[in-house]
């Protein structure tokens, strides 16, 4: 059976870093992290674009699924509402997959220094850390496997995952 990780998580948080090295750990394995399907100048978010990409998103997922030189499915985004996971597991084929949906949590403190770093190296613009840190309480009302990141490093995150 293959296996479907769906993580999200808040900006900055991590989730890209943890699921490139998931890949690497994991046999077969496959990463599409959402955010590559949103890479456009200007970025614009619209009904018709969210849309798009969502179909985006699912297509290329059921792609990876349904192809046998794959076992393990690895996904993130910022998926901050319930809404969001539900339309995506609704729109893909998991018969013969084992779904693991994982949110990582952080704390305000963790989370800042996370963004700080990445603002320093220019990464990311300042504006990012109130939205973020916004979203933190939104992933405690998530159905999912709640992951606490803080003070951990990505092995002992990986780990973890890896556990489920």
């Amino acid at each position: 059976m293959k296996k479907l990780f769906l993580i999200g998580g808040t900006m900055g948080i991590g989730k890209t870093s943890i699921c490139q090295c998931l890949k690497d750990e994991l046999l077969n394995s496959v990463f599409l992290d959402g955010d590559w399907c949103w890479y456009a100048n200007p970025f614009q978010v619209t009904e018709e674009s969210r849309t798009m990409v969502l179909d985006n998103i699912c297509y290329i997922l059921n792609n990876f699924i349904h192809c046998s030189a794959y076992d393990n499915i690895i996904f993130c985004w910022v998926m901050h509402e319930q809404t969001i996971i539900d339309k995506i597991i609704s729109e893909l084929d998991i018969e013969d997959c084992e779904v693991k949906n994982i949110s990582l949590i952080v704390n305000e403190i963790n989370l800042k220094n996370r963004l700080m770093e990445d603002i320093e190296k220019g990464v990311r613009t300042g504006d990012v850390i109130k939205r973020s840190i916004d979203r933190i309480p939104l992933y405690e009302k998530l159905n999912t496997i709640k992951i606490d990141t803080n003070n951990k490093t990505i092995k002992m995150i990986l780990d973890e995952i890896k556990k489920l």
